[in-house]
């Protein structure tokens, strides 16, 4: 991967609405040198796929839970089964397997305090293998972003 590679990876990051022209204006390339590079960051899994970012707040979707996850066993039959099971739920925006004290941490959107209750009893508590959850609610995202740094070196 080159500096144009990653240049290109970066304006994409910041706005993947652009058109292949107007990505190719900006590193200096002509449209077609510019779409082969494309397709193959999209060949080679760099580029995973393209997304709207949407407000959730607009959606009024307005809390973020972190909720760590403690299981009764760690096999990999019961990790699998938890991740299979929990990952079928929409509120589940994250996923993240952990070392330290908690074996999972998940990242919840809810509604409201109430419909995170609901989910949490009826989902959360009623899963089986789950020895022990914590959840924390965001009072405030102080930073969020979905890109990543890229040196242009």
């Amino acid at each position: 991967m080159d500096a144009k590679d990653k240049m290109i990876l970066k304006i994409i990051q910041a706005d993947s609405t652009l058109s292949i022209k107007e990505i190719s204006e900006r590193i200096g390339l002509t449209f077609t040198p510019t779409y082969e590079r494309i397709k193959q960051l999209e060949k080679q899994k760099v580029i995973e796929k393209y997304v709207g970012l949407l407000n959730r707040e607009k959606l009024g979707l307005n809390l973020i839970v972190y909720c760590n996850v403690r299981l009764k066993e760690q096999s990999q039959k019961v990790l699998e089964s938890f991740e299979n099971h929990i990952g079928k739920y929409d509120e589940v925006q994250e996923i993240t397997s952990l070392s330290g004290e908690y074996d999972y941490m998940l990242k919840i959107i809810a509604k409201d305090i109430n419909s995170y209750n609901d989910f949490a009893v009826n989902v959360i508590s009623n899963t089986p293998n789950i020895w022990q959850y914590h959840s924390s609610i965001v009072l405030h995202e102080v930073k969020k972003s979905t890109e990543f740094k890229i040196d242009l070196d």
